[in-house]
């Protein structure tokens, strides 16, 4: 959890929304979704879900409440029925759990009521193996936060994240040990109540919460198209798979030596299609290639081969008009160079992972495509030639290293990071449709 100074206070909740999105799109990879503690939280978690065109609903969990002081928070009712209590609260006020029986009903009842008119009969959204970003407009002592933290992390999710736009700082330093991290905008030294920091805190009603989240599904409702294709590429065929967004941002070639039936390349994918470009992922290696010690086939053939995606993704895109970019891994990593030195036209810009780049020495001058090189941490003779064939190229380059890239994104971050940096760099070079 690392806060940074921000403009204080937010005009309203959705602004907080949009100025926390960007931190935590790096959290957002693996089928993302965001959920809402309603009502506070479903603005700022629409905006949220809009803008990583992540998936959206809410956890309803309800603050249990000192008997006579309800704002006084000594517990929380998650979703699942789960009570947490505060114990170190009720022991300082000498409060048996027992004397808040009559409280913990009277808010089961109205948590039950406000999930039927939240979600109605729609079954509760699946958690297990996705991004999960838990949302509320702020965080006082964070009991209501961790029940439904705790309710989550039950469900078994990919990662778990916290965001929230402000919060203090006893909550945060309880809620960081619940979540695998905390995204949050600003931490006063003179928190005393989350409505402090918006211009504009009205209360919310129910109709305004189902409004949102009407509004937010509807924005949702059309999915893009996904189909096995087969590219020809001299006398070879290519088998890949064309995802085409609903609405078109621009296209991406991602090229492999043999790695597109990855799980984790094909999360990658996923991040692109949902900033809205269409993807072609494919391999480069055909055949005997791919057992073959020495690669199976030279730098040379494969830049043909994906040179003759390039030109059908540009067709199957109806974006003939348009450059379009490569993502090249491994094998595919050198190919992608040589295509872009050979298809200054065709390609905008070229995102490199892992792999012999060197390979690609004679056509490097010729690269005028931007360029971002992924390479690992551990082995300084690849950072070495990385920056070496950097050194040759004709155009803007960058190079980002990131431990266990070359060992196809061993662990969970270093694949999430490939996600992120790929798209920032795809976002800042590739021309937007209509642009």
């Amino acid at each position: 959890m690392n806060p940074v100074p921000v403009s204080l206070p937010f005009t309203d909740r959705s602004e907080a929304g949009r100025r926390l999105a960007e931190r935590v799109r790096p959290y957002a990879v693996s089928d993302p979704l965001v959920l809402a503690l309603p009502r506070g939280g479903v603005p700022v978690g629409a905006e949220l879900a809009r803008r990583l065109d992540a998936d959206f609903d809410v956890l309803v969990v309800r603050k249990i409440g000192l008997p006579g002081r309800p704002e006084l928070g000594v517990g929380a009712i998650a979703e699942d029925g789960r009570v947490l209590f505060d114990d170190q609260a009720l022991a300082r006020m000498r409060v048996p759990r027992q004397a808040l029986a009559g409280t913990v009903d009277a808010e089961r009842a109205e948590l039950d009521r406000r999930r039927r008119v939240y979600r109605g009969d729609r079954p509760p959204p699946n958690i297990a193996g996705r991004d999960c970003v838990v949302v509320d407009d702020g965080v006082a002592t964070g009991g209501t936060a961790r029940a439904a933290l705790r309710m989550v992390r039950q469900a078994g999710p990919a990662q778990l994240v916290l965001a929230v736009p402000v919060a203090s700082r006893e909550a945060i330093a309880m809620l960081k040990e619940e979540a695998d991290a905390v995204v949050v905008l600003g931490v006063p030294d003179n928190f005393r109540a989350v409505g402090e920091w918006y211009r504009d805190f009205d209360q919310l009603s129910d109709g305004h919460v189902t409004a949102i989240m009407s509004e937010v599904g509807r924005s949702h409702s059309r999915p893009g198209t996904a189909r096995g294709v087969r590219v020809r590429a001299g006398d070879v065929y290519l088998d890949g798979d064309l995802t085409l967004p609903a609405v078109l941002r621009g296209a991406v070639v991602l090229s492999f030596g043999e790695a597109r039936g990855d799980p984790r390349w094909r999360a990658i994918a996923s991040v692109l299609q949902r900033a809205g470009y269409a993807t072609l992922m494919l391999d480069l290696l055909v055949g005997e290639e791919r057992s073959s010690v020495g690669g199976g086939a030279a730098t040379e053939v494969l830049g043909e081969r994906l040179s003759a995606a390039v030109t059908w993704l540009r067709r199957a895109t109806d974006a003939a008009s348009e450059p379009v970019g490569v993502l090249g891994s491994g094998a595919a990593a050198p190919a992608a160079l040589v295509t872009a030195a050979q298809r200054p036209g065709d390609v905008a810009a070229v995102v490199v992972h892992g792999g012999r780049i060197d390979l690609a020495e004679p056509t490097l001058p010729d690269v005028r495509a931007p360029v971002l090189v992924l390479l690992e941490s551990r082995d300084s003779f690849v950072r070495e030639l990385g920056e070496w064939a950097r050194g040759r190229m004709g155009g803007p380059t960058d190079l980002k290293v990131m431990s266990g890239a070359e060992q196809l994104l061993r662990g969970a971050q270093e694949w999430r990071q490939v996600a992120v940096e790929t798209q920032d760099w795809f976002d800042r070079y590739l021309p937007r449709r209509g642009d």
